[in-house]
C-alpha cells in the first residue's frame, strides 16, 4: 500500500512536471529587443548607451535589461574607480521607467527588435533575470572589454550560440579605440586631451568589429547587418522611441602634423631668444613647463605601476612628459636668482632631452605603433632647446 501511494506521488509530480513544461512552451515567446540611446552631455556619458528589452506577453510591460548603473556614494567607489577596479551592475526596470531620463535631458533612443527563435528568446529571457538577481547582478567595469554594450553584445551572442563573434570577429573597419575615444571626446578638450595623452599603444591596434562594438551605436550598426543562419536579417524591425535633441555624435578627425611641429618649433625658437635677453623670465617659464611635464608623467607612470587600467600601460609619452622633470626644479629656482646652474641640473637636463628623443625610435621602427607622433612634433623641440641652452657646461 505504501509503495503504490509513493508511486502514486511520483507520478503526480512527474505529471505536474511535463504539463508544466508543456504549457511553457506553448506560450507565446517574448521579443527580444536593443535599445541604443545617444550620447549625452557628461562625460561618461559621451559613449552613448544601449540595453537590452524583453517583451513577454505574461508581464504587463516591456523590462529593459540595463547594464550601466553605478552609484558614486558607495563606500570605495573612488579608489576603484582610480584603480580601474569599477564595479558596474545589471537592473531590470520597466522600459518605460528606464527611457524616462534620456526624454528629460533629450538623449535620442531607437529600439531594434529581434527575430529570435522562440527558444533563443526564452533562454535569453532566463538568463537576463537570473543575471539581475542582486548576487548575480555586479561587475568589474573596463571601459574597453568590459562594458554596457559589450554585455550586451555578448548576451545576444550566447543567445545566438556563437553566431555574432563569428559573423564580426574577422572583420575589421582599421578604427582603434583611441581613434574612437577621440572622436566621441572631441566635444570636450579636457577629456579629449587626458585620453590621447593617457592612451597607451595597446590603444592604436586596428580592432575587429567585435572589439568595435563596445560602442553602442557600432554595435546597433553591426546589428543591422547581421543574418540568421537561414539568412533572415536579425533585426526585424526599428522604432524610434526618442528623437536626439543633444549634439549627435561627431565624425573622427585625423590629426595633422604640421601645425604641432610648427608650434614645437616656434616654442624652441622663443626659448633661445629668450635665453639671450630674458634668462630669468624664461627660467620661470622652463619651472612650469618641467613641472607640468613631471606631474603628468608620474600620473602616467602610476597608472602604469598600480592600476588595471591596460589601455594606459606602457604609454610612450612618458618620455616626452618625464617625472625626472620634477628634479630639474631646484636649477630652475637657481637659475631664478641668476646663479650657475649646477653640473647635477646639467645632466638631468640632457638626461631628459635624450630620453624625449628617443620617443622617435619606436616610431620610426613601427614596433608596436602609438600614434603620439603629434605629441613628439610639439615636445621634443622644446626639450632640446632648453638643453642646448642650459646642458653645456659654463665657459671660464
Amino acid at each position: 500500500m505504501r509503495i503504490a501511494r509513493t508511486f502514486a506521488v511520483f507520478a503526480a509530480l512527474l505529471f505536474a512536471c511535463l504539463a508544466g513544461n508543456a504549457l511553457a512552451q506553448a506560450a507565446p515567446a517574448p521579443r527580444i529587443g536593443v535599445v541604443t540611446m545617444g550620447p549625452g552631455e557628461i562625460f561618461w556619458e559621451r559613449f552613448g548607451h544601449d540595453a537590452i528589452v524583453v517583451d513577454d506577453p505574461a508581464q504587463p510591460a516591456p523590462v529593459s535589461y540595463n547594464f550601466g548603473f553605478f552609484d558614486m556614494d558607495e563606500a570605495g567607489f573612488f579608489g576603484r574607480f582610480l584603480r580601474g577596479e569599477m564595479q558596474y551592475r545589471l537592473v531590470a526596470l520597466p522600459l518605460q521607467d528606464d527611457m524616462a531620463y534620456y526624454r528629460e535631458v533629450g538623449r535620442g533612443a531607437t529600439l531594434q527588435w529581434l527575430d529570435l527563435d522562440p527558444a533563443q528568446a526564452r533562454r535569453l529571457a532566463a538568463d537576463l533575470a537570473e543575471n539581475a538577481r542582486p548576487e548575480n547582478a555586479r561587475y568589474r567595469y573596463d571601459y574597453y572589454t568590459d562594458n554596457c554594450a559589450t554585455r550586451v553584445r555578448d548576451a545576444l551572442d550566447r543567445a545566438l550560440d556563437g553566431r555574432l563573434r563569428k559573423l564580426l570577429d574577422s572583420r575589421s573597419s582599421g578604427d582603434t579605440w583611441r581613434g574612437e575615444s577621440l572622436r566621441l571626446a572631441s566635444p570636450a578638450p579636457w577629456m579629449w586631451l587626458g585620453f590621447d595623452l593617457g592612451l597607451g599603444p595597446a590603444a592604436d591596434r586596428p580592432l575587429t568589429r567585435w572589439e568595435q562594438d563596445f560602442l553602442p551605436r557600432r554595435l546597433a550598426d553591426d546589428l543591422r547587418k547581421v543574418t540568421r543562419a537561414d539568412g533572415r536579417p536579425l533585426v526585424a524591425s526599428e522604432v524610434e522611441l526618442l528623437p536626439q535633441r543633444q549634439a549627435a555624435e561627431p565624425e573622427e578627425h585625423a590629426i595633422a602634423l604640421w601645425p604641432w611641429l610648427l608650434a614645437g618649433l616656434a616654442l624652441a625658437g622663443l626659448v633661445v631668444a629668450a635665453g639671450r635677453r630674458h634668462p630669468r623670465a624664461l627660467a620661470a617659464a622652463a619651472a612650469g613647463f618641467w613641472l607640468l611635464c613631471g606631474v603628468l608623467g608620474l600620473v602616467l607612470a602610476l597608472g602604469w605601476a598600480f592600476t588595471e587600467h591596460r589601455a594606459l600601460w606602457a604609454n610612450r609619452n612618458l618620455l616626452l612628459l618625464d617625472p625626472l622633470c620634477l628634479l630639474l626644479l631646484p636649477g630652475a629656482w637657481s637659475l631664478l636668482r641668476g646663479r650657475t646652474p649646477t653640473p647635477r641640473f646639467r645632466s638631468l637636463l640632457l638626461a631628459v632631452a635624450v630620453l624625449a628623443a628617443l620617443a622617435l625610435l619606436p616610431l620610426w621602427l613601427q614596433v608596436q605603433p602609438q600614434r603620439n607622433g603629434h605629441w613628439i612634433a610639439l615636445l621634443l623641440p622644446l626639450h632640446m632647446a632648453l638643453a642646448r641652452l642650459w646642458a653645456r657646461a659654463p665657459k671660464a
